[in-house]
């Protein structure tokens, strides 16, 4: 069956994407077209679709005359992500707290015991690589909110929280015990349909990590 073009655009992107995020694709790194055809598989043309979407969600910025760059990173961006993250996930947890069935409150659980399992084998130090742990944070995270039934809200954060997941990459850092002590009071406090406590605590948990990160902030990133 033939892979069409949007589909492959789409792939492209993500792994473009994940390779910012994640640290490959370093803070103000040239994007020259030429290699990175070669290296993710596209034509130019959907190359510069790709890289000006990518413009669009902030990943990427265009120079006029000198061509595409990784975006830069600063503690003032950090900071507004954080807020923003913040002011999107609050609103999508309230609504998700709402509307959520005990499919939803099942899904939860089990994003927040795959989660568990990650952080405690952090915690003894077992490598089994901070990309993985991130993704199981993630999954639980977007557990929370699922339920809110707005797509917009969920894409609307979804970017937000892949941004603030860079610096966390960038910054190679971890909260250990403590972060995994919010994540189990964030979910007590969603079972309990407690909406208050479960705000409270989430902006607690990112307010506290977008401390921990400034921290370790290093102008070499």
């Amino acid at each position: 069956m033939l892979i069409s073009v949007k589909s492959v655009a789409a792939t492209t992107y993500d792994r473009i994407r994940h390779d910012i995020i994640f640290g490959k694709l370093r803070p103000g790194t040239k994007l020259k077209l030429n290699p990175l055809r070669v290296n993710y598989g596209v034509s130019v043309t959907t190359l510069r679709e790709i890289l000006n979407r990518l413009v669009s969600d902030g990943f990427v910025r265009a120079e006029e005359q000198r061509g595409f760059f990784v975006s830069s990173v600063s503690k003032d961006d950090l900071i507004e992500i954080s807020q923003l993250r913040i002011l999107l996930e609050c609103s999508a947890l309230e609504a998700s707290i709402k509307n959520g069935t005990e499919d939803w409150e099942a899904s939860l659980v089990a994003a927040h015991h795959k989660l568990s399992l990650s952080e405690k084998k952090m915690l003894n130090e077992d490598d089994e690589g901070k990309e993985n742990r991130k993704q199981n944070d993630r999954e639980f995270h977007l557990a929370t909110i699922k339920a809110c039934n707005s797509q917009n809200l969920l894409s609307s954060h979804s970017t937000v929280y892949f941004k603030y997941l860079r610096y966390q990459m960038l910054i190679l850092t971890n909260r250990g015990q403590i972060a995994a002590d919010e994540h189990k009071v964030i979910l007590d406090a969603c079972l309990k349909r407690d909406t208050q406590m479960a705000k409270q605590e989430l902006e607690k948990h990112i307010l506290l990590g977008l401390e921990h990160c400034l921290d370790a902030f290093k102008v070499e990133l």
